[in-house]
C-alpha cells in the first residue's frame, strides 16, 4: 500500500467509533514521517475517496498543523521542504474543494498565516490576487474564501503597528481587484435575473465579498474605502433591498437563503460603519435605517429569517446609541410604532419556539440562557430595548406597561387560549426591570419604576406552586428567579429552594434543567461582588443535599448509556458540583456511593467525550468529594477511583488525562503521602509522550512534584526526572513549570544523591538566561535563588552559580537579580525574593567575604524595594473562578479543576505578604547592622544612596 492508501485507511477507521482510538493513535505515530502533512493534503484532494474520509483528513491536517507547524518561539517544526510544499499546494487545493472541506482547510491556512504571513509567506498575496478572474466565479469564490480565512483574523486583534503594516500590505494589493470584482458581480447579477444557477454562484461570491468588506474595515477605515464610500456602500444598499423568488425556497422555513445570508452580512458592515465611522457614513445612515425598517416590518416569523432580524436590530441598536439618531425614536408616536411593528412581533412566542421547546429542549435552553442566544430575535430585541431604555427610561417603561396591562387582561380572560400573553408579560417585565448588564452573578440594578419583589409575589409564585396552561410558563417563573436572584432575600430563596427541588422530579426536560440551573446559581450567590464567601453555608442545605444529588444524578442516568446523550446536559452536572461544594462534609457518609456513581458516568462518557463542560463538572464533583472527605477516609476513596483513572491513562483518553493527574495530585497533597495505587504511575509519567500534549503539562508537573515531595525514593534514577526539567526549562511556554519542578527537586531530594547533577542544572539555567531569556524567566530565576537561599542558606546559592564558572556570580547578581527585585509584582514572589535576598546579605559568609563589592548595591536594592509605597501594582492570588469564562471546548489548553486547585507554596506562611515582610526585613537588617557596628558604617553605609540611607533609618526605627 502507498502512504496515501495507508493514511486514507486509518482516516476511514477514525470515523468509526469502535476503531477510532486505535486509528488516531496510529496516525499520530505517522506524524514524524517526512511528508506526512502533504500526504494528508493529497487524501483531502482525492476525489475517489469517500467524503467522510476526506473530511477526517482535513480535520486531522488542521489539528496536525496546530501541533506541528511552529513551536512557541515561532520556529517551524517540519522540514523546510515540507513547509514550502504545503504552502505551495494548499491554496490551489482549497480553491477546488467542496464547501465543507474548504472550511477546515481554510482554518488550516489561518494557522499557517498566524506564524508565516506576511514575512514568511511573501508570495501569498500575489499568488492569490493573480488567480482572480473576471469571468470564472467558481474560481473567484475559492480564492476569496482563502483570503477571508486569513484576513478575518484581524477582527478581534488589538491595534498595533505590526497589525496595521500587515493590513496596509494587503490593502495595497487587494483593494483595487476587490472593488472591481464587487462591481462586476453586481453587474452580472443584474444581467442574470432569470438564471438561477448563475445567480446562486454570484450570490455565493457576493457573500464572501461582503465578509471581506468587513475584514478590510474592521480596524480602521482605509483611505481606499473612504474614497469609494458611495460606490461600495451603494452596492451594499442595493442588495439589502434585493429580492428574487428564484433564490428563495418558499417551502423551507428553517434555513436562511443565500440572499438572507448576504443581507445579514451587509447589516454587520453597516453596523460597523455606524458605530466606528459615523463622521463619514452619517449622510447615508438614514437610507439604511429606512430600508432596515422596511425589512423588519416585512419579514415573516419563520426561523430562516432569525439571523437577519437580529442583525437588523443590532444595526438599529447601534443607531440608537448615537444621540442625533435616537431623536427619531424619542417620541410617543415613534415608540408606539417601534413597539407594535418591530419589537412585539419579534418577542412573541412562535410555533417554531414551542416546537423547539418540545423537540430539542437542550437547544432551547442554550438559546434562552443569558448570553447564549446572540442571534435570536428576543435577544436582539432585548438589546435594542435596553438601549432605548437607557436613553429615556420613563418613556419606554410607560409605553410598554400600557401594552403589558392589555396582555395580562387577555391572559386572565382565557388562560388556556391566551397563555402566550402571560409569557410575553413576564418577558417584557423582566427586560424592563433590568438596568445595565446582566453578569454571571445576576442583575445588580433594577428599574425604580418597577417592583421586582411585588411582581415575584403576585405573578411568579402562583405559577411556581399552581398549575399552568403550558410548561413554558413554569419555565418563565423559574427563569425569573434565576434572573432576579440577587433582588430576593436569603429567607425568600430558602423558601424557593424546595419548590425548585420538586421540579427535579418533573418529566419535562426544560423545566427540570432550568430548576437545576437556578439552584446552582442561587448556591453561587456571594455575600458581595468581591467576596469569595457564598451566602449559603453548608448548614443551610445539609438536610436537602442528599435528595438534591439523588434527583440530579437520576436525571443524568435517565438518558441511558450512550455517551453523547448522557453528557448532553452539562447544567445538571454543574448543579451537582455546586451542591457538593456547598454541602461540604455534611454528607460525607454518602461520598463512597456518590463517587461510584460519578465514576460510572466517567466510564460511560470516556467512550466518546463529547461535551467538555459536562466532563469538566464531573471531575470537579469528584474533586469536591476528595476535598471534603476526612483524611482518615481519603485513601479508601482514592483506591475506589484509581482503577477508572488508570484505565483512562492506559486508554489515553486525552480529554480526561489532565483531570486525572490533578485529582491524584490533590489526594497526595491532602494525605501527605503517595498511595500505593498511585506509585505505579511514577515511571509512565516520565515518558516523553505524556509531555507532548500541552494541556497535560501543568497537571503532570504537579503530580511529578508531589511524588518527589512526599516520597522521593520512588525515583531511584534521577536522570529521567532531570530530563523532564531540562525539557521544561528550555521552553518559553513551560519555563514556569520547569522552575516549579526544580524547586521540588532541589528542596526535597537528598543532596548527596543530587550533588553529581548540580553543576549541569546550573549550566542549563544560565544557558537559558544567556540565549533566550524572557522577563518571566528572569523573575522566576530570582524567586528560585531566593527560595533556595531561604531553605538551604545563601552560601548554597553562591556555590551553585559559581560551579558553572568560578567568579561568575557577581555578573548574574548585578545583571539580573538586583534589577529584577523591585519589579516583582506578585505579592508572594516579592515576599520570597525580599526575604531570600535579605538572608543572603545578612547571613551568608561566602557572599560577604567572596564578593564584598555586592553588599552595598544589594542593601540599596532591598531597602528601596521594601520601603516602596507602590503596593498598588502588586497583586494577590485570589481569582474569582465562578465569573471566569467556562471551558467551552476540548483542546490543547490546560483545563484547571478549581476545587482542587494547587495552592502557591509559601515557605514562610507565618509572615504576612505585606506588612510583616517589611518588619522581617527591618529586623534582619537591624540585627546585622548592630552586629557589624563600625564595619557596616565604614564599608557599606557610605555607598548607599541618600534614599536608601533614609529608608534604612526608617526600617531600623520601626523594627
Amino acid at each position: 500500500m502507498s502512504s496515501i492508501e495507508v493514511v486514507a485507511k486509518l482516516l476511514s477507521d477514525s470515523v468509526i467509533a469502535s476503531s477510532s482510538k486505535l486509528a488516531e493513535k496510529s496516525l499520530r505515530e505517522l506524524e514524524p514521517q517526512d511528508g506526512f502533512g502533504l500526504t494528508l493534503l493529497h487524501v483531502v484532494a482525492a476525489e475517489n475517496l469517500p467524503i467522510s474520509t476526506r473530511l477526517a483528513g482535513a480535520l486531522f491536517f488542521k489539528n496536525f498543523l496546530k501541533r506541528k507547524w511552529v513551536d512557541e518561539n515561532g520556529n517551524h517544526l517540519l522540514p523546510a521542504s515540507n513547509v514550502d510544499l504545503i504552502k505551495k499546494e494548499i491554496i490551489p487545493l482549497m480553491i477546488s474543494l467542496p464547501a465543507n472541506l474548504q472550511i477546515q482547510i481554510g482554518e488550516a491556512i489561518s494557522i499557517i498565516a498566524d506564524s508565516d504571513f506576511p514575512a514568511g509567506w511573501p508570495n501569498f498575496l500575489d499568488d492569490l490576487v493573480s488567480r482572480l478572474s473576471p469571468n470564472d466565479m467558481a474560481l473567484n469564490k475559492g480564492v476569496l474564501i482563502v483570503a477571508h480565512s486569513i484576513f478575518k483574523r484581524w477582527r478581534p486583534l488589538f491595534r498595533s503597528d505590526e497589525l496595521f503594516l500587515e493590513i496596509k500590505l494587503v490593502l495595497d494589493k487587494f483593494t483595487v481587484p476587490f472593488l472591481s470584482l464587487l462591481e462586476s458581480v453586481d453587474k452580472q447579477i443584474q444581467a442574470n435575473q432569470n438564471n438561477q444557477e448563475q445567480l446562486e454562484l454570484l450570490f455565493d461570491v457576493l457573500l464572501v465579498l461582503v465578509k471581506l468588506y468587513y475584514d478590510f474595515n474592521c480596524q480602521d477605515i482605509p483611505e481606499f474605502f473612504e474614497d469609494n464610500l458611495k460606490t461600495g456602500m451603494g452596492i451594499l444598499y442595493t442588495y439589502l433591498g434585493y429580492s428574487n423568488p428564484l433564490l428563495e425556497d418558499a417551502d423551507d422555513t428553517e434555513h436562511a437563503s443565500i440572499i438572507t445570508k448576504v443581507k445579514s452580512a451587509i447589516q454587520e458592515v453597516v453596523q460597523l460603519y455606524t458605530t466606528r465611522y459615523d463622521d463619514l457614513f452619517g449622510p447615508m445612515v438614514n437610507g439604511f435605517i429606512e430600508i432596515t425598517w422596511s425589512l423588519l416590518t416585512s419579514m415573516s416569523e419563520e426561523p430562516k429569517y432569525d439571523i437577519l432580524v437580529s442583525k437588523s436590530l443590532a444595526f438599529l441598536t447601534a443607531v440608537s446609541r448615537n444621540p442625533k439618531y435616537f431623536e427619531m425614536f424619542n417620541s410617543q408616536e415613534a415608540m408606539n410604532q417601534l413597539t407594535e411593528q418591530v419589537i412585539l412581533p419579534n418577542v412573541t412566542l412562535r410555533e417554531s419556539d414551542i416546537e423547539l421547546f418540545e423537540d430539542d429542549p437542550i437547544e432551547y435552553i442554550r438559546r434562552d440562557l443569558e448570553g447564549s442566544d446572540t442571534d435570536t430575535r428576543r435577544r436582539a430585541c432585548t438589546d435594542f430595548l435596553n438601549e432605548l431604555k437607557e436613553k429615556n427610561e420613563g418613556l419606554v417603561t410607560s409605553t410598554f406597561l400600557e401594552y403589558m396591562k392589555k396582555f395580562f387582561e387577555q391572559y386572565q380572560a382565557n388562560p388556556n387560549e391566551f397563555w402566550k400573553y402571560k409569557d410575553l408579560y413576564v418577558f417584557l417585565f423582566t427586560t424592563l426591570a433590568i438596568t445595565g448588564n446582566v453578569t454571571s452573578s445576576g442583575v445588580t440594578a433594577t428599574n425604580p419604576q418597577l417592583n421586582v419583589v411585588e411582581f415575584f409575589t403576585t405573578q411568579i409564585i402562583p405559577d411556581l406552586t399552581g398549575s399552568v396552561p403550558h410548561n413554558i410558563l413554569k419555565v418563565d417563573a423559574i427563569k425569573f428567579i434565576y434572573v432576579f436572584r440577587n433582588q430576593l432575600s436569603k429567607a425568600q430563596l430558602i423558601e424557593i429552594l424546595p419548590l425548585l427541588a420538586n421540579f427535579l422530579t418533573s418529566d419535562e426536560y426544560v423545566v427540570y434543567t432550568y430548576a437545576a440551573v437556578t439552584i446552582e446559581r442561587i448556591l453561587s450567590i456571594r455575600e458581595s461582588p468581591t467576596s469569595p464567601n457564598p451566602i449559603f453555608k453548608k448548614e443551610d442545605i445539609s438536610s436537602s443535599a442528599d435528595i438534591l444529588l439523588r434527583n440530579l444524578l437520576a436525571l443524568i442516568m435517565k438518558q441511558g448509556n450512550v455517551p453523547e446523550k448522557l453528557a448532553e446536559n452539562e447544567f445538571l452536572m454543574k448543579a451537582i458540583f455546586r451542591v457538593l461544594q456547598t454541602a461540604e462534609d455534611t454528607i460525607e457518609s454518602s461520598f463512597p456511593e456518590l463517587l461510584n456513581q460519578l465514576i460510572g458516568i466517567i466510564t460511560i462518557i470516556g467512550r466518546n467525550p463529547s461535551n467538555p463542560r459536562f466532563s469538566h463538572y464531573t471531575f470537579e464533583s469528584v474533586g469536591c468529594l476528595l476535598k471534603y472527605i476526612s483524611t482518615q477516609s481519603l485513601v479508601p476513596l482514592i483506591d475506589l477511583m484509581m482503577p477508572c483513572f488508570l484505565n483512562i491513562l492506559s486508554e489515553d483518553i486525552q480529554e480526561f488525562v489532565a483531570y486525572v493527574f490533578q485529582l491524584i495530585s490533590f489526594g497526595i497533597e491532602k494525605g501527605g503521602a503517595v498511595p500505593e495505587s498511585a506509585k505505579q504511575l511514577a515511571q509512565p509519567i516520565l515518558s516523553p509522550s505524556v509531555w507532548d500534549l500541552k494541556g497535560n503539562v501543568p497537571a503532570v508537573t504537579r503530580l511529578l512534584k508531589d511524588m518527589i515531595i512526599y516520597d522521593g525514593s520512588i525515583f531511584q534514577d534521577l536522570v529521567p526526572v532531570l530530563g523532564v526539567f531540562q525539557r521544561l526549562i528550555a521552553s518559553k511556554a513551560y519555563e514556569v513549570h520547569g522552575f516549579d519542578l526544580l524547586e521540588a527537586i532541589i528542596l526535597h531530594i537528598d543532596m548527596t544523591r543530587l550533588q553529581p547533577y548540580l553543576k549541569q542544572i546550573a549550566v542549563l539555567l544560565l544557558q537559558r538566561l544567556q540565549n533566550s531569556k524572557t522577563e518571566r524567566y528572569v523573575k522566576k530565576l530570582v524567586v528560585f535563588f531566593s527560595l533556595v537561599s531561604l531553605k538551604l542558606g545563601g552560601d548554597f546559592t553562591v556555590q551553585f552559580v559559581d560551579t558553572v564558572q568560578d567568579g561568575i556570580f557577581p555578573q548574574i547578581w548585578n545583571s539580573f537579580i538586583l534589577p529584577t527585585l523591585p519589579t516583582l509584582g506578585n505579592l508572594l514572589d516579592r515576599k520570597i525574593a525580599l526575604l531570600g535576598v535579605t538572608k543572603i546579605i545578612t547571613e551568608s559568609a561566602m557572599f560577604s567575604n567572596k564578593y564584598p563589592q555586592l553588599m552595598a548595591p544589594t542593601f540599596d536594592s532591598v531597602i528601596k524595594t521594601v520601603t516602596s509605597e507602590d503596593v498598588a501594582n502588586f497583586k494577590s492570588d485570589f481569582v474569582d473562578f465562578d465569573n471566569m469564562e467556562e471551558i467551552a471546548t476540548f483542546g490543547s489548553s490546560f483545563s484547571k479543576l478549581n476545587v482542587v486547585g494547587e495552592k502557591p507554596s509559601d515557605p514562610l506562611p507565618e509572615i504576612n505578604l505585606t506588612n510583616d515582610v517589611k518588619t522581617f526585613v527591618g529586623q534582619s537588617i537591624s540585627k546585622y547592622v548592630n552586629a557589624q557596628g563600625a564595619a557596616f558604617s565604614s564599608s557599606i553605609l557610605p555607598h548607599l544612596s541618600q534614599e536608601s540611607q533614609n529608608g534604612l533609618g526608617q526600617l531600623i526605627n520601626s523594627s
